[in-house]
């Protein structure tokens, strides 16, 4: 099935959908609900059928965009491209038997991934018992392995002199959260007392977080200096990270549950199947010769 959208096929939906539109309107109106199937006939082109069926397919494939366009639009630019494909296909085949090489091979290629991805759809798409989930989600928890997390404020100056003062201030027994926000050059954590929240390893740049790692909860640093500038640093509180929800990785596990069924499977085909590779004198960059198919 050929995916290209030429540019005659766009002008066509903007051009030939009001009047279609209308049309199809009132054929709605008149015809029985559902009097059709995919064997009804859209269009005969020299005596060949597109059909409700040949449209079905093509609309499947479009890019998202296209697939979100009104459907009286969305009907006729898909006829008229079918149209437009079977006049030029004319030019070069009368019939799959007089085909050219390269375009049997291709159909060949195409028949095989179409159906390959059918399967895999089922695969994918099919509901995993929640006994599975569970196990998955119970041996992910059993192999978690905690870090440390840090709850940490901050105030952020220009010059260790200003550090200095600030922690002067601090020990003479000054409000941290006033002093961040009248001091601090930081805006986003000056303005909330110079809280930080809670950050884990790499999250900070690495003097910043040595100095927090060096603190006990409580306790403020000397001035540390950053490529921001110099920070005086307190340390709230330290905890260990625990692993997430099920409902928060439900998704991913899901996810690698059905890849590894997939891989089970393929598995499984190629171990029964016979699979013969025989040792021809081919090289790898005969692949790239494409003029072999003329």
């Amino acid at each position: 099935m050929n995916r290209l959208l030429t540019a005659g096929f766009l002008a066509g939906l903007c051009l030939a959908g009001p009047a279609f539109a209308e049309e199809t309107a009132s054929a709605a109106e008149a015809a029985p609900a559902q009097d059709f199937d995919v064997s009804t006939v859209l269009a005969t082109v020299d005596g060949v059928d597109i059909t409700l069926g040949h449209a079905i397919v093509m609309r499947d494939r479009l890019p998202a965009q296209y697939q979100n366009l009104p459907d009286d639009v969305l009907m006729e630019g898909v006829v008229e491209q079918l149209v437009d494909q079977a006049l030029l296909a004319a030019k070069a085949s009368a019939g799959p038997d007089s085909d050219p090489l390269a375009v049997r091979l291709h159909l060949d290629n195409e028949r095989r991934g179409a159906l390959a991805a059918r399967v895999v759809q089922a695969e994918v798409g099919a509901a995993l018992p929640e006994a599975e989930i569970e196990a998955a989600y119970a041996a992910q928890v059993a192999a978690f392995q905690p870090a440390k997390e840090f709850s940490a404020a901050h105030i952020l100056v220009a010059t260790e002199a200003e550090a200095k003062e600030i922690r002067a201030a601090l020990d003479a027994g000054g409000d941290f959260a006033a002093i961040a926000q009248e001091k601090s050059t930081d805006p986003g954590s000056g303005a909330q007392g110079g809280a930080l929240g809670w950050f884990g390893a790499g999250q900070m740049v690495p003097e910043f977080e040595a100095a927090v790692a060096a603190l006990e909860p409580g306790a403020l640093s000397d001035p540390v200096q950053t490529q921001f500038g110099w920070h005086v640093i307190r340390l709230d509180e330290v905890r260990d990270t625990a692993p997430p929800p099920l409902a928060q990785v439900r998704p991913e596990l899901e996810n690698a549950l059905r890849q590894q069924k997939l891989a089970a499977e393929l598995e499984a085909l190629r171990a029964a199947a016979t699979i013969e590779r025989p040792e021809a004198a081919v090289p790898s960059g005969a692949i790239r010769q494409s003029d072999l198919l003329n």
